[in-house]
């Protein structure tokens, strides 16, 4: 069975934003993490990751965030289910 890889840009996230201006912005906050490394609070689009995430809920996901790339899976997405919408995401490096 063949992985499927999903690349997605990201930026830093701005520690003066709080997730809810963030997500009026169309941005979805996340943060990426894993054995080794500081965790990293970054923000992706949106609409980006929702259609990929629905398409491949078990891909891994390429991470660039400037000069820095991450291999990642979702650890854990956040829901909201009364709207289905996507609140905050966990990246877990592999």
């Amino acid at each position: 069975m063949e992985q499927t890889i999903v690349k997605i840009n990201a930026d830093v996230r701005e520690a003066d934003k709080n997730p809810r201006q963030l997500r009026a912005a169309g941005l979805l906050p996340a943060t990426v993490y894993g054995k080794g490394m500081e965790s990293k609070s970054i923000q992706v689009n949106a609409h980006e990751f929702n259609m990929a995430y629905k398409n491949a809920p078990k891909a891994v996901f390429e991470i660039s965030v400037g000069k820095e790339t991450f291999k990642t899976t979702v650890q854990e997405a956040q829901i909201q289910y009364s709207n289905n919408t996507i609140l905050n995401v966990e990246f877990k490096t592999v």
